[in-house]
């Protein structure tokens, strides 16, 4: 049980690789250390042993923020947090166990086999984390190489081949140890042949200039839903959005910025109440202006009670007309509707975010047109964003992604590793993503996953930009999505088993 202790150990440490601590090369050097370790596995079982402590101490430790949201639940007692962390993590070391195992099964007689396995299966088994039970695929190992150049390989191969990747290098360095060095040469001839490839350009700036003025209030979640807490929130997000210029602008809030419903379809003295939330909110607009900004829209089948609600992201003009609106699909469980409800209402395990109301989902991506100067606009609330090949219309193409968050329960690990993740859908799909969020990190990223500009975390503040241009055409993972990684995985799989069947 030795070696399941070290990769206990060696996966919490690798999760210090990602945001924001940052060390990336931990994560290659934990698989090196990986790889040895299956090799050293006698049986399946202690293979996919091996593989599941790598995934739960990686888990364990970098999902630490989850614990944090469990302070804003005064139903919740804190320590619970801490317990839905580490059930998460036992749900999901089971796919790094699964990746070991293909590869303990079809490597462990070789070793060149079993890092070609081993990266295949584990490209396969992210995508399998992000589709399986709604799907959670936060911190692909691909997330690591957000701040490096190697981010610019994501819009040929997508975000789960370029995990993959990440394991070949680790196996790389683990097969140089042991005098193989021609896997390594391969992979970085590989790697820097596809750094080098031409995807869809990047114009250097963009053809039309269109001002972005992107609003962090710097609220925390102990404050944005407390009761009268609503008038000191609206003064601060005008202060810092600021009278109208000269030019046209798009104004972008975080989500839920307006805490009271800005659509409310029960009776007329709410619905005029719904009026003026949206009313107040572009007093700040001049007559060229646009708001986007994050917001509760209430339904109702008699007029009188309420039958469902949606988390959802309005487009605003002049006088609060109301030019467009997106419900959020990829609703978190018990954070915006809870599973088994009356059993854990009952005893006290209501949802984190306040209220008796489940929210229900849209129908997924959706692209608004606010026209000139604004053009098409897509849109992915909060966690929304982090699900690779799934945040654009593929019908109706936009020019840039708005991603409004409330990261304010996230804690101080998990908005870093939000951007980050952020980052990659922008390179993946060649379009600059605009993330606003109450506390931070707000951010501009442009088409290639770079950030321009970005506010820290809990820090009051705006960011004034021009927004980038996207690629001139979109990028061969935006036309072909998650085909690509799952293509390469499988063939990786296939060669790993041929090459160790050839060597017996």
């Amino acid at each position: 049980m030795i070696y399941v202790l070290y990769a206990l150990i060696i996966g919490a440490l690798s999760a210090f690789a990602f945001a924001p601590v940052g060390w990336w090369p931990l994560l290659p050097v934990a698989f090196a250390v990986l790889s040895e370790l299956i090799c050293r596995s006698k049986t399946m079982s202690r293979g996919l042993l091996v593989g599941w402590a790598f995934g739960f101490g990686q888990f364990v430790v970098g999902l630490n923020w989850i614990a944090t949201a469990f302070t804003f639940q005064s139903n919740m007692p804190a320590w619970l947090g801490w317990v839905a962390v580490v059930l998460l993590s036992i749900y999901l070391a089971i796919y790094p166990a699964m990746a070991v195992g293909l590869a303990w099964k079809f490597g462990r007689k070789d070793r060149v086999a079993l890092v070609l396995v081993l990266g295949g299966a584990w490209a396969i088994t992210e995508w399998l984390r992000g589709t399986m039970f709604t799907g959670f695929p936060w911190n692909p190992a691909a997330a690591v190489l957000a701040p490096t150049p190697l981010i610019e390989i994501t819009p040929l191969i997508g975000t789960y081949a370029l995990s993959g990747l990440v394991v070949l290098l680790g196996g790389a360095v683990w097969l140089e140890y042991y005098r193989r060095w021609l896997p390594l040469v391969v992979i970085i001839a590989v790697t820097t042949l596809l750094w080098v490839l031409p995807s869809s350009p990047v114009p250097a700036d963009p053809l039309t200039v269109r001002n972005v003025r992107i609003v962090q209030p710097n609220i925390g979640q102990e404050d944005k839903w407390r009761a009268g807490f609503d008038e000191e929130a609206a003064r601060r997000l005008a202060s810092l959005s600021g009278p109208p210029g000269p030019d046209a602008r798009l104004l972008l809030w975080p989500e839920a910025a307006i805490t009271d419903p800005i659509e409310d379809a029960r009776t007329d003295e709410h619905q005029a109440f719904a009026q003026f939330q949206r009313t107040r909110a572009t007093t700040l607009l001049g007559p060229n202006d646009r708001l986007l900004t994050g917001g509760i829209a209430i339904a109702s089948r008699d007029g009188v009670r309420v039958s469902g609600a949606a988390n959802s992201v309005y487009a605003l003009g002049p006088g609060g007309k109301i030019l467009g609106r997106y419900d959020k699909a990829h609703l978190v469980p018990y954070g915006e509707y809870l599973p088994m409800r009356p059993i854990l209402s009952a005893i006290g395990l209501s949802r984190l975010a306040p209220g008796d109301i489940d929210f229900t989902s849209g129908p997924g991506p959706r692209t608004i047109d606010l026209g000139s100067p604004w053009g098409k606009i897509g849109f992915q609330l909060c966690y929304e964003i982090i699900f690779s090949g799934h945040v654009v219309d593929e019908r109706n193409r936009p020019e840039f992604i708005f991603n409004p968050s409330n990261d304010a329960w996230f804690g101080s690990w998990g908005p870093p590793q939000h951007l980050a993740q952020a980052r990659l859908r922008a390179a993946e799909e060649g379009l600059p993503v605009l993330r606003a969020t109450p506390t931070g990190i707000s951010a501009v990223i442009d088409a290639r996953g770079n950030v321009v500009q970005a506010l820290p975390w809990r820090q009051a503040g705006k960011i004034d930009a021009v927004l980038p241009a996207a690629s001139n055409s979109a990028t061969v993972f935006a036309r072909l999505g998650n085909l690509i990684p799952l293509v390469l995985g499988f063939a990786l799989i296939f060669v790993g088993i041929v090459l160790g069947r050839s060597r017996r």
